[in-house]
This record gives C-alpha cells, sequence and structure tokens, in this order.
C-alpha cells in the first residue's frame, strides 16, 4: 500500500526512554516511568485516580471485577462496539443488553437506555465513538435515579470532552486504549481510570494480582498479601517508558492530526451529499453503466480528538466499491465493528436476544456503510487519488 490505514508515529524519544527504563533495573511494571504517565493524567485532565494496564481490554476487566459483576446481573452497553466492551462483562457472567445507534452517528442512542433498566442492571458502559462523546448528562441522571454504575470505554477518546470534561472522566470508571491505532500509542497498552473515590483502593489490589503489595511498597503496610480477586494488569516499565515519550507530545500529536482531520473534511465537503461521483475510471472499476455513489461524515467538533475520518454510504455496494477504488489506488480503508447481535457468540450466548434483532437498524447500518479511512501523523496531504472523479477534485 502506498498510504497505510494506520502508520504508529514515534516522537524520537522512545527508544532513550526505554534505554533509561531497563539500565534502572526495575522493568517489571509500577515503577517510574508507570507513575509519571499516571500523574501526567491525574494533573492534566484531573482524574482521580490511573492504572496503566497492558490494554483497553484489561482495563474493562478491571472495571467489571471492581463493580462485582457476576452471573445474573445485567449490562447496558452499545450494539456498535468492539467486542472487548461485551467479553469483559461476558466472563463475569453477566448478560449484556444492547442499545442501538443514533440514526446519525455510531454513538448509542442514549434515549433508549432507561426502556432497558431492569431491577438486574448492574452498570451502564458507554462507548465514546471516533472520540465524539455520548451524551453523558441523560446517562449520569439515570445513574443517580437507579443507583446504577457507570463505565465509559473511552479507548479512542484521549484529550476529547464533554461540555469541557474529559471523557473518560465523568462516570464512575473509564477505560483508555494505547494501541498502535490510537492517537497515542505504545504497541499495546490501556488504563483505567477511577473517578469514585470509594473504589481506588481496592482498583488498586485488583491490580495487583488482588493483593495488596502496592501499600506494601510505598510502606503503608508491613507486609501483603492476597486480600481479594485480581490479575496481573500491569504493563511493564518499557512499555509505560514507550507510552511516557507518546504523552509528552500529546499536544504535538493531537495539532497534526486535527490538521489531517480537517484536510479530509474541506476536501469530501466539496461533494454535496447524494452527488453522483462519476468517471470513467470509475466506471469501468465497477462494472456498470453508473453508480449513485453517495455518503455522508461527520461534522467538527472542537471536543473531539481526531481519532477516526470516516464515510457512511447509502449502501454496502457503494462501500465495497469504494474500498476498491482505493486499493487500486494504493489505499487502504477499511470498515469497523460487526453488530454485536448479529455475532455467532452473542446469538449461542444469548439466543433470547435473537428475536429483538430488528431493534438494532441503525448499528447494522453502519457495520454495512462505515468505512474509516487512513488518519495517522505523518499522511501526506490528500490528493485526487481519493476521489473517483477524474483527474482532479474540481
Amino acid at each position: 500500500m502506498i498510504i497505510p490505514f494506520n502508520k504508529p508515529f514515534l516522537t524520537g524519544n522512545e527508544i532513550e526512554y526505554i534505554q533509561q527504563a531497563v539500565a534502572s533495573g526495575k522493568i517489571s511494571g509500577n515503577g517510574d516511568f508507570t507513575r509519571l504517565c499516571q500523574d501526567y493524567f491525574k494533573q492534566r485532565f484531573g482524574f482521580h485516580k490511573c492504572l496503566l494496564t497492558t490494554s483497553c481490554t484489561d482495563a474493562l476487566e478491571m472495571a467489571a471485577i471492581l463493580l462485582d459483576i457476576g452471573p445474573g446481573d445485567e449490562v447496558i452497553m452499545p450494539c456498535y462496539t468492539f467486542v472487548s466492551t461485551a467479553n469483559a462483562f461476558v466472563l463475569r457472567g453477566a448478560k449484556i443488553v444492547l442499545v442501538d445507534s443514533l440514526p446519525d452517528h455510531p454513538n448509542m442512542d442514549v434515549t433508549q437506555v432507561e426502556g432497558l433498566i431492569t431491577e438486574k442492571t448492574k452498570a451502564i458502559v458507554v462507548v465514546h465513538y471516533a472520540g465524539y462523546a455520548v451524551d453523558m448528562d441523560p446517562i449520569m441522571e439515570l445513574s443517580e435515579k437507579y443507583g446504577i454504575k457507570v463505565v465509559e470505554d473511552a479507548a479512542q477518546a484521549i484529550d476529547s470532552f464533554y461540555k469541557e470534561k474529559p471523557l473518560g472522566g465523568i462516570g464512575h470508571l473509564g477505560t483508555f486504549s494505547f494501541h498502535e491505532t490510537k492517537n497515542i500509542q505504545s504497541g499495546e497498552g490501556g488504563m483505567l481510570v477511577i473517578n469514585d473515590p470509594s473504589l481506588a483502593k481496592r482498583a488498586e489490589i485488583i491490580w495487583e494480582k488482588g493483593t495488596d503489595r502496592a501499600a506494601f511498597f510505598r510502606g503503608e503496610i508491613d507486609k501483603y498479601g492476597w486480600v481479594d480477586v485480581g490479575s496481573s494488569f500491569l504493563p511493564s516499565e518499557i512499555t509505560a517508558a514507550f507510552l511516557w515519550a507518546q504523552l509528552e507530545q500529546l499536544d504535538v500529536i493531537q495539532a497534526q492530526r486535527k490538521i489531517v482531520w480537517e484536510d479530509y473534511f474541506q476536501a469530501f465537503s466539496q461533494f454535496e451529499i447524494k452527488s453522483k461521483l462519476l468517471s470513467k475510471n470509475y466506471l469501468e472499476l465497477l462494472k456498470k453503466e453508473a453508480e449513485l455513489f453517495s455518503f455522508t461524515f461527520p461534522a467538527p467538533s472542537k471536543m473531539a480528538n481526531a481519532h477516526i475520518f470516516f464515510l457512511v454510504f447509502e449502501n454496502i455496494h457503494s462501500r465495497t466499491a469504494y474500498i476498491s477504488y482505493l486499493k487500486s489506488k494504493g489505499i487502504l480503508g477499511v470498515f469497523h465493528y460487526q453488530s454485536l447481535h448479529q455475532s455467532p457468540f452473542f446469538k449461542k450466548r444469548f439466543p433470547e436476544s435473537n428475536s429483538l434483532a430488528a431493534n438494532f437498524p441503525n448499528s447494522d447500518r453502519f457495520s454495512d456503510c462505515l468505512l474509516r479511512l487512513p488518519l495517522f501523523h505523518e499522511l501526506p496531504r490528500l490528493s485526487f487519488e481519493f476521489f473517483p472523479t477524474g483527474d482532479s477534485r474540481e
């Protein structure tokens, strides 16, 4: 590919900091670089407590343990999300209750949530797709009304905001991803944010394999032992050192990504929705006489973080044709999630939900019609190659 979907950006200090971590003799985790990263998020965004993890999946699994999710509990979440959002709670025995997307955006339709709450509902999980905030005020009102905890899956939402509040810092718990496809990355990596102070002490115990070892190392107790359930969620200092080099350049990275995102927006804004984008090359590619090629795309937001630029096509055929067109130009565009209710596992695990399949038309539409375009720090300025309109964008 001439233009891949993603290219991890290196700030230049990653190797130096990794060498420092190795030279320190402390590379197993929860060392100096771990604390630097965790303190950065606390100070910059005002999060109460932050714990680095090996992935956002691990952070979600910690959240499920921390909230005592178990068999018989129900957890409400969007139908249009990655499987990790659901797996974390399914692993604890919970039933997943799905919410459809908004008609004009992949985020969950919060107006549907209250009707899904039962006496078994233990948590609501929101996913901020593409760094665009779910409408959190009504979610937190439902949390207060029914005594339900809220988890923000903010995997894509570092440095995104809702009414000036940082995403991941509004619900009781927040989770982040530092996978190589994210704005800030460490290859693999994640973080659990604890915004409810009453959960902070236990979160650290779960993080440390169910022991109070962290308190021991701080000199708060004279020995440590097994006091709760937990697992090995800590990343190594090597991962934390890499992440620190990225966090130091967060503003630089964000500024460049926003330039790329705005470049996309301005370019695609030249075409009216429902416009016919026809050319000889495009028609030859489709091997048809004509094709209506229409799409929508997200509006710019000062609160979003330029994580994804996506197009939503009129149907799966138009999307497939455009993917083929891009590939012919050496450009990799990729679709995204498949609706959870359509998955073989969900149908098998929750057969009683199969009758509700028709309740997720918006999620299914995004599964069939949404396409993500390449977006990374070093992406070259857009050219006519993105646009099947002959030899220019005019």
